[in-house]
């Protein structure tokens, strides 16, 4: 009986403290309706040959509707081609369970921005937003990211995710697997 009481405390203490916090960006509500976000966190990251590729996720609730302002940052010393958001794309998220959960673009047709930095290296910026659907919703809270797959306007990209890793933008930790398990109860209400 001991253990089992031991057990059910050191569960309910384990519970408690691995919930990430909610970190609310911009929490809005107006004649028009409420907004609400996430601060944005980077789920992927990739730096090779001078080349590097982070993509930001922010959670965010529009009157109801739930979607990831998705943000992609390309750097390199050479050209950067561009890639662009039209009608067609999508983010397709594999989850542990097998299950793939399709978000679709809700905004206008973007290439993005392309900026040269005091270094003279070339930065490309594309954002959009990407909105879920009510019947996937529910399996993003309770299952691990193993993949991402963006079909661009012209092409398809795969990104493994990471379990975690420690940025070399920012040197945080971040939890890429876990995101949606961990911010999605942010913006619920």
């Amino acid at each position: 009986m001991k253990n089992i009481v031991l057990a059910l405390f050191l569960f309910t203490n384990f519970s408690v403290f691995s919930q990430k916090p909610c970190e609310i960006d911009t929490n809005v509500t107006d004649s028009l309706g409420t907004y609400k976000s996430t601060k944005q966190h980077i789920i992927f990251e990739r730096s090779f040959a001078g080349n590097s590729t982070n993509i930001f996720f922010a959670l965010s609730n529009n009157n109801g509707v739930f979607g990831i302002e998705t943000q992609i940052l390309q750097r390199s010393g050479e050209f950067i081609k561009a890639i662009c958001f039209d009608a067609s794309s999508r983010i397709y998220l594999q989850l542990r369970n097998g299950k793939i959960v399709t978000l679709l673009y809700a905004g206008s047709d973007s290439c993005g921005t392309f900026i040269r930095d005091d270094k003279n290296g070339n930065n490309r910026i594309l954002a959009g937003t990407f909105a879920f659907a009510k019947e996937n919703y529910e399996d993003l809270k309770v299952s691990p990211i193993t993949f991402m797959r963006i079909k661009f306007a012209g092409e398809t990209i795969d990104y493994p995710f990471k379990t975690e890793f420690v940025s070399e933008m920012d040197k945080k930790k971040y939890e890429p697997e876990n995101y949606f398990i961990n911010y999605l109860k942010c913006i619920e209400n």
